[in-house]
């Protein structure tokens, strides 16, 4: 197998983490076989079970080129009315994108 290549030919291109209260979120970019590009975005979760061991729970979503242009607008959109419904509700927690308050268990 080659170096930098899984099981599936996918060669691992870029990965960014990003750490956000209990989740992390990985963003990886990965090309084909044919040298297409597209995004993994994983979210995972520490929990634990029964017993009290803790496992991690893993939700993925695959972003196919021909999908990131209206993924990241209708991501900015999101963004955009979750700050204008903040500033109108008179919110004056400082900065429009600091969302560390947020609790997505409550969504």
């Amino acid at each position: 197998m080659e170096e930098g290549k899984d099981s599936n030919n996918r060669d691992e291109i870029f990965s960014k983490a990003v750490r956000a209260g209990k989740r992390t979120y990985f963003f990886d970019v990965k090309a084909t076989k044919g040298n297409d590009y597209y995004l993994t975005i994983t979210e995972s979760k520490r929990r634990y079970d029964d017993d009290g061991k803790f496992f991690y729970e893993k939700h993925k979503l695959f972003l196919y080129k021909e999908d990131f242009d209206k993924f990241a607008d209708g991501l900015n959109e999101a963004v955009s009315k979750i700050q204008s419904l903040r500033n109108d509700s008179g919110d004056s927690s400082g900065s429009d994108s600091n969302f560390s308050d947020v609790n997505f268990e409550d969504i």
